[in-house]
Parts: C-alpha cells; sequence; structure tokens
C-alpha cells in the first residue's frame, strides 16, 4: 500500500541557506533603488522596493524556521508544512497588498517589485550552490522519516 503525498515523510536536501550574504545583497538593491528613485524625484518608491526585498527576507527566515521545527518532529508531515507556508504567504501577501494599496501615490506597488525581485535572488542564490555541489560529486538528502533509503 503507498503512503498519500500530504501524509508522507518530508526529505530536504543538505543546503546551505546563507541569510547574512541575502542580506547584504538587500541593503545594496535597496541602496542602488533608493538612489535611481532619488534622481527621479521618487525616493519613496526605492524605499517601498527596500521593504519587498525585506518582506521577502522575512519569508525566507520563517520558511528555514518552519522546516527545522517540521523536520525535528518524529514524524513530519508534507501536509503540516503545506498549511504553513500557505499561511506565511496568505500574510505576507496580505500585508505587501496593503502597502501597495494604502501608498499608491508614493510608489507602494515597489513593495511587490522587491517581493518578486527577491524571489528570483533567492531561487538563484540557492540553486547556483546546489548545481554546482550536483556538478562536483552528487547531492546527500536528508531522509527526516527515520529509516535509511535503500538503492
Amino acid at each position: 500500500m503507498t503512503t498519500p503525498a500530504q501524509d508522507a515523510p518530508l526529505v530536504f536536501p543538505s543546503v546551505a541557506f546563507r541569510p547574512l550574504r541575502l542580506l547584504i545583497i538587500c541593503v545594496a538593491l535597496t541602496g542602488v533603488a533608493v538612489a535611481a528613485a532619488a534622481l527621479t524625484g521618487h525616493i519613496f518608491f526605492g524605499l517601498f522596493f527596500g521593504a519587498g526585498l525585506g518582506l521577502g527576507l522575512i519569508n525566507a527566515l520563517l520558511v528555514r524556521h518552519a522546516v527545522e521545527a517540521i523536520t525535528a518532529e518524529d514524524h513530519p508531515l508534507k501536509k503540516k508544512m503545506a498549511v504553513n507556508s500557505a499561511t506565511r504567504l496568505l500574510i505576507i501577501t496580505a500585508v505587501a497588498l496593503a502597502i501597495a494599496f494604502f501608498f499608491k501615490n508614493s510608489g507602494g506597488i515597489a513593495v511587490l517589485f522587491g517581493l518578486a525581485i527577491f524571489q528570483a535572488l533567492l531561487v538563484m542564490s540557492t540553486s547556483l550552490p546546489v548545481l554546482k555541489k550536483i556538478r562536483t560529486g552528487g547531492l546527500d538528502a536528508v531522509d527526516t522519516s527515520g529509516t535509511e533509503s535503500k538503492g
């Protein structure tokens, strides 16, 4: 009998997540955005862009915390991670949309651009090291089910 997908154990590759590096990149991008926005006379656009990058970084840190907490359990389930992700994304999206709506005349829409750019940055910063590791010697997966895989 097979296990339904939502009840299957979580298995995550061992990947180095470097939030400090992402923070430095976000601060640098915010500085560039603020400088460019100041040149056009819309400095708040750059500040809201930085706020979007900040929301993205907070989301990434919350993802790491959730993964660590859920995989530390005796029987981690994908369903629990899915509910956590949906709730977290709903809250962050609501905050970003509220900022964009209430500050629409001051460039609040830039929060959404910042979130989008952060997601691309996050994908690049995590996938490039994984691809490099795969090319140099394979990828070790951490099996959180408590049983060793045979293969």
